[in-house]
């Protein structure tokens, strides 16, 4: 028996929340991740009788839920904030738009995820960190000496009180590295964990297509980070093998563009290669679900979805529980 496989519910959030269970049920998913948006977790309803509903409807259709995920607010917490975040974030959040205090805001809002994620009984908290030096990636004029360290230290100082939150509640943060966070590759990750000195609540949300076109080994990301992989989604991603009019920063292009180096793809129809990554996580131990987060712009999602759940399900195997060799032993016949 394979892992659970469930489907990331963020990109689905058009739909009510009980349609979107009801459809994922239909596609063969084992349960759903839930966004933080919409109506599908509200964070500011989550008490005890909000759960208990939640709860009762993810029963009703025999579904399960291991994680929500707060991307939008947690990339508030430490952005360089201007108009584009009044689209994603609630009102209550964003409020007058003042940088600091839609920062602020964000940053408690996170700490009520936990306590919510607490009382809903789920163990990981999925999301993004925003980050205040993402624009300094490749800077012209040279940054100066103190800048990245700075953004680093910006962003301990924000999310290491909101990580303290998490560990009193028992619960883990997945931070989903990418580009526009404080950790987009190995590396940066590397940083952000020592920025943060380790704390014990925050890990990964591992996601490979976010490293495959830039070049980053996402199999060794699962090695390197064994011990704070807390979730994983699956999700695919395609790359040309020859140049391109936009490359790997794409170039202001829409994606779902052929002049584009790259474009996400429904899972097994991009490069991403599965199999070494289902191997890795089996080495390292994880037994989590794999959260498809489904993104295709040149496919219906409905069928994108289905097939992905099915996919999953076939690449996914459980790890051997003997030494292949042992049964030439005597003493085992």
């Amino acid at each position: 028996m394979g892992r659970p496989v469930t489907l990331f519910t963020g990109q689905w959030a058009d739909l009510d929340c009980e349609t979107i269970i009801t459809k994922a049920k239909s596609f063969g998913y084992d349960g759903v991740e839930l966004g933080c948006w919409g109506d599908h977790f509200e964070v500011d309803k989550a008490d005890a009788d909000y759960c208990k509903a939640k709860r009762e409807l993810l029963d009703k259709h025999d579904m399960k839920c291991f994680a929500i995920s707060s991307h939008l607010v947690g990339q508030a917490v430490c952005d360089r904030i201007d108009e584009r975040h009044a689209q994603i974030l609630p009102d209550y959040i964003y409020g007058d738009g003042d940088p600091e205090g839609v920062r602020q805001r964000a940053a408690e809002e996170l700490k009520k995820t936990a306590v919510a994620a607490k009382e809903f009984g789920v163990s990981v908290v999925n999301g993004f960190t925003g980050s205040s030096i993402w624009h300094l990636v490749y800077s012209f004029p040279p940054n100066l000496p103190s800048q990245i360290d700075d953004g680093f230290k910006d962003f301990a100082d924000r999310f290491g009180p909101i990580m303290d939150v998490f560990q009193e509640n028992g619960i883990k943060f997945g931070l989903e590295v990418h580009p526009t966070e404080i950790a987009f590759d190995i590396a940066s990750a590397e940083r952000a964990l020592e920025a943060i000195d380790h704390h014990p609540a925050f890990g990964f949300n591992y996601d490979p297509s976010h490293f495959g076109y830039q070049g980053v080994d996402y199999v060794e990301f699962i090695y390197k980070f064994a011990d704070r992989i807390n979730h994983v989604h699956m999700k695919d991603v395609s790359w040309s093998d020859k140049p391109t009019e936009a490359g790997v920063f794409g170039g202001h292009v829409d994606f779902h563009k052929r002049n584009r180096f790259w474009d996400f793809k429904s899972v097994g129809r991009g490069n991403i290669n599965f199999e070494k990554i289902i191997r890795a996580l089996n080495d390292i131990g994880y037994q989590g679900p794999l959260s498809v987060e489904w993104e295709d712009g040149a496919m219906d999602r409905e069928a994108g979805a289905a097939e992905s759940a099915e996919y999953c399900k076939k690449v996914d195997f459980p790890v051997s529980d003997i030494v292949f060799d042992a049964q030439f032993d005597k003493e085992n016949q």
